[in-house]
């Protein structure tokens, strides 16, 4: 039996937290800041949380 091998695009966009969460930096953040509100480049800076109906099919992925 082959080893399963880790979706690399996947592992360079997400990581596994300690308690089994995946985490993501969230689009937006990579260009035309100066056009943005403070506020907007502030909410958008933060990790968001892959929803639990994704989770399963990205920790495949991951091999987990």
């Amino acid at each position: 039996m082959p080893k399963n091998k880790t979706h690399s695009g996947m592992k360079k966009r997400v990581k596994v937290t300690g308690s089994g969460k995946l985490r993501f930096q969230g689009a937006g953040m990579r260009h035309n800041l100066e056009h943005k509100s403070s506020n907007l480049t502030r909410r958008l800076s933060a990790t968001k949380t892959i929803s639990a109906n994704d989770a399963p099919r990205v920790k495949r992925m991951l091999g987990r």
